[in-house]
């Protein structure tokens, strides 16, 4: 019953809209006071403890490295070489918007900085080179979601903080969905725009490409390269990567100011202030769950109605589709990471193959209205009506749910890196 009572209690909360943070001090003041001591300073204290990992640092150097890139050449680079490597097949604009994208994400961690930095470059260039604004805008906005499943992820970073599931499988797990999201978007521009004029190739235009874009092309070499070797922890990446930016948009490409770099650190401060007192309240309430074995509990009400793996999984697939057209994708994670993955892993999934399979629905979300966070910040950064995004959203959309089911069925998609 006071499992329900929780429960309950964070629905209310959300069907009141209030903030992400009141409703984890709420749940979290109901957990201390049925489960815990009672006292509720202790809630301080279990913040304090629960953000004494080193793995939360990677958090802020991602988004500063991400923020760097953007400012920089980096993404204008990685997309002229993708253009000039496929620029040659039917719909290439389009792959190569996909391939750069694909690229930066797995430098910035980020959804919304990968599509604003390399939007900003391909956009203007598939509507020039005539393809339709619907495709041009749905290309952008789905090749901006891979920022959040293309190792590193800061999302996988969340999910792997608040379930206690090794960041480093996490990130292994989250190249074969990455790549076929990749293959499916990008089959999908050479089929809808086969009858496009395509662009003549050229080697010596290739060459010119790899020589201007080599530095940023090394950067997921090392960054990915010293994570799945063993030789970086995820931290010690974060911080590889953001030195590396640093040092290639100052001193080779030459393209970033101090002045800039100024701007680029105090927004991370703004987005990690807002995002920091949500893991420290997150995590402090996953401490007590843990300590008082909650989410056995809500092993034992789930398997009251559900009997089989098989429902189980659409029954959640269907959930976090829903709840991604509502919430953001931290927010999503922070709260029901904890609750679900137990009831996973009870059903015999892979806890790694269940981040997954969540990140992947709530990467849908990022694309799905109310809240999707791509279709509003791209309303804004490109200034289109918002039903016109909605519209070129849903056919890459049905591709995602297509990879969805493919995941969740196979789980090789996601371990063949693993083990």
């Amino acid at each position: 019953m006071s499992t329900l009572f929780l429960i309950a209690i964070v629905a209310a909360l959300l069907v009141l809209r209030q903030p992400l943070l009141v409703i984890l001090l709420a749940a979290i003041a109901y957990a201390q006071m049925t489960w815990g001591s009672g006292n509720l300073t202790w809630i301080i204290e279990d913040m304090f403890v629960s953000l004494d990992k080193e793995l939360i640092l990677a958090i802020p150097m991602f988004m500063l490295c991400g923020g760097v890139m953007t400012k920089g050449s980096t993404a204008r680079r990685l997309t002229n070489v993708a253009r000039a490597l496929v620029g040659h097949l039917p719909g290439g604009l389009g792959v190569a918007g996909i391939l750069s994208s694909a690229i930066f994400a797995a430098i910035s961690g980020s959804s919304i900085v990968t599509m604003l930095a390399i939007g900003s470059v391909i956009y203007p260039a598939m509507r020039e080179a005539g393809y339709t604004k619907k495709f041009a805008l749905g290309t952008v906005m789905s090749g901006g979601t891979l920022g959040i499943i293309i190792p590193p992820s800061i999302p996988l970073i969340l999910y792997g903080l608040v379930t206690e599931t090794s960041i480093v499988d996490l990130f292994r797990a989250g190249v074969g969905p990455g790549l076929l999201l990749v293959g499916l978007f990008a089959v999908y521009s050479v089929v809808v725009n086969r009858h496009m004029k395509t662009e003549r190739f050229s080697l010596s235009g290739l060459i010119s490409a790899l020589r201007a874009g080599i530095w940023a092309l090394m950067m997921p070499v090392i960054l990915l390269g010293g994570i799945y070797s063993g030789f970086f922890s995820p931290t010690e990446a974060a911080a590889v990567a953001l030195v590396y930016a640093v040092i290639v948009e100052l001193g080779v490409h030459r393209e970033l100011t101090f002045s800039d770099l100024k701007g680029v650190v105090l927004e991370a401060a703004k987005l990690g202030g807002a995002l920091f007192p949500l893991i420290a309240v997150a995590l402090s309430l996953n401490l007590i769950l843990i300590e008082n074995r909650v989410p056995d509990q809500m092993v034992d009400l789930v398997n009251g109605w559900i009997s089989s793996p098989v429902t189980f999984i659409i029954m959640v697939n269907l959930l976090l589709l829903a709840v991604g057209a509502f919430m953001t994708t931290a927010e999503a994670i922070l709260i029901l990471g904890p609750i679900l993955a137990p009831i996973a892993v009870f059903y015999g999934f892979d806890k790694v193959v269940f981040g997954i399979i969540m990140i992947v629905n709530l990467e849908i979300g990022l694309l799905t209205p109310p809240v999707g966070l791509n279709l509003i910040v791209a309303m804004s950064a490109f200034k289109e009506k918002f039903g016109l995004l909605v519209r070129a959203a849903i056919p890459f959309i049905l591709l995602m749910i297509l990879a969805l089911a493919l995941i969740s069925w196979l789980p090789e998609i996601s371990l063949f890196m693993v083990r």
